[in-house]
Order: C-alpha cells, then sequence, then structure tokens
C-alpha cells in the first residue's frame, strides 16, 4: 500500500527541485523528505529522483508519476474543502491571504468589527506579497492585485488603488523638481508595475533608497529620506505629506477578489468575502471603476 504522505513528499520535491526546498515547503526537515522519498521509491521499486549536487531531477518514470501524484493532491484537496464547506454556518477558521499593503494599513484595523459581528469565526490574516495556491488550501479568500486566472475559482473586482508622489512637508527639495530623490522598491520587485511607473518618472534623478514594503515607503518619506509612491488612501490621510505628483502620469492598481468555487457558498467564507468588500468600498481612494 502506497502512503499518501510519502506521495505528498515526493510532489514537494519535484515542485521544489531539492530536497532542502520541499523541506522548507512542507516545514519539515531534509531527513524527513529524504526518508519519505525513499519510502515510496522502495514501495514502487522504481527511481523517481536523479539525486544531483545542487537539485533533484525527475526521472522519465518520475515525470509521469508526477503528473499521477498531482491529480491524486488534486482531488484530496477537493475533499477537504467539500468537508469544510459542510461545516456549521459562521463557525471555523477562514484563511484569508491579502497584498501587506491592505493588511498592513486597512484590513488588520477593522479586525475588531469582525469579530464584533462573527464572533465564532476565527481570521487567520496573512500578509503575503506572492501569489497562494487556492486549489493547494493555502487559503480559503484571497485579494490580489492581478486578475486571478484559476479556472476552479470566482473572481470579482472589488475596488481600485490609486497611486500618487508624496513628500514630507518640510523635504528640502520640494520646490525644485529636478533636486528630488525617490525611494523605490527593492529589485526583487524590479518587474513590478508601481516600480515601473515610479522609475519612469524618476528618470535620470538619482535613487536614494530601496525598500521592499509600502510600509517602509510611508517611514522613509516621513523621515524626509525623498520622494516616495504611495497608495493614495495612506498618502491623503497622513497630515506629515504632501502630493506632488500635478504633471506626473497616473497609475493605479485594480483589486480583485478571489475564492475557490466550492466553497464561494460557505456561510463563514462569505462573511469574509464581505468583511473585504466593506471595508475597501468604505475607504474614499479605493473605489471601484
Amino acid at each position: 500500500m502506497i502512503d499518501w504522505e510519502d506521495i505528498r513528499h515526493f510532489l514537494a520535491v519535484a515542485q521544489n527541485g531539492t530536497l532542502s526546498g520541499a523541506a522548507r515547503s512542507l516545514k519539515v526537515d531534509h531527513a524527513t523528505v529524504s526518508r519519505r522519498l525513499a519510502a515510496l521509491e522502495t514501495a514502487l521499486d522504481v527511481r523517481l529522483i536523479d539525486r544531483l549536487p545542487r537539485s533533484s531531477r525527475l526521472t522519465t518514470l518520475g515525470r509521469q508519476v508526477f503528473e499521477r501524484a498531482r491529480e491524486m493532491e488534486g482531488a484530496a484537496d477537493g475533499i477537504a474543502r467539500l468537508a469544510k464547506a459542510s461545516r456549521a454556518p459562521l463557525v471555523g477558521r477562514i484563511a484569508l491571504s491579502a497584498p501587506p499593503v491592505l493588511v498592513t494599513h486597512l484590513l488588520a484595523e477593522h479586525l475588531p468589527r469582525f469579530r464584533a459581528d462573527y464572533p465564532d469565526i476565527r481570521l487567520s490574516l496573512s500578509a503575503q506579497a506572492e501569489r497562494v495556491s487556492l486549489a493547494r488550501r493555502e487559503a480559503d479568500v484571497a485579494v490580489r492585485f492581478v486578475r486571478p486566472d484559476e479556472p476552479d475559482s470566482v473572481t470579482r473586482k472589488i475596488g481600485t488603488m490609486p497611486f500618487g508622489l508624496y513628500a514630507h512637508r518640510s523635504y528640502a527639495h520640494l520646490a525644485s523638481q529636478e533636486r528630488w530623490e525617490f525611494i523605490v522598491w527593492a529589485q526583487t520587485f524590479a518587474d513590478m508595475p508601481a516600480q515601473s511607473w515610479l522609475l519612469g518618472i524618476a528618470g535620470d534623478r538619482p535613487v536614494v533608497c530601496e525598500l521592499t514594503y509600502s510600509s517602509e515607503h510611508l517611514v522613509a518619506v516621513k523621515a524626509g529620506v525623498g520622494v516616495a509612491g504611495l497608495p493614495c488612501f495612506i498618502g491623503e490621510h497622513d497630515r506629515d505629506l504632501v502630493r506632488i505628483d500635478d504633471s506626473a502620469p497616473s497609475f493605479a492598481r485594480d483589486i480583485w477578489l478571489v475564492v475557490h468555487r466550492d466553497l464561494r457558498k460557505t456561510p463563514a467564507v462569505r462573511a469574509v468575502m464581505d468583511f473585504v468588500t466593506t471595508v475597501v468600498s468604505e475607504q474614499q481612494y479605493l473605489s471601484v471603476r
């Protein structure tokens, strides 16, 4: 009899390309992954993975087993979603994934309201810049800035987040645009649309620092480091900042809400979706277009 846990560890190795990467994704140690993989190969009496010095490569048979294993994973996750959808209404743990800027500057401050309305729902709110998989139950509900394209998910646009250029009121070079210095995103976000927009405005002018999250940009611009591109719902509500982009091109990100089709009618999931939609709709600078 093949152990599903052995197959799950094999999938992680195939998807991550290394045993160490699989161990990190599964939150287990390297030895456990190696042992589980060896157990599966022993049970099947075949070699599925070629263990190379710096990577793990699927054998020809391993690639065929990988495709079948992915089907098994999808079926197992589907069973778990159906079970979750059948539980008592407005009770349980619901995992919500959203971009860090929305978690830090919007959703987290409204948690007391959600708690008051739904005391029996434990909302697990994760600030995640990377895309999570609803099919693999990495989240029950997700908020994204890029329109989701998963075939088994239901998607709805709930808002638009415009950006603007902001500087501290006392910024020394405020009156002289050619002397502005810019705060941009870190190199890991080089392909992010907001980065392209901001660097296009900066042109040949200096970049004074690179930071990862908008919350860090806010701290830096309030300290007078330079000019930052911030979501307007943050910049317009801070009295220390002034908007300085009258002649700059406009830029905005759409806000999308997505849920797996199997969970969309679950009462607790619906409550979380309604909460997110309401909070976004109440913000002046997050209106639906």
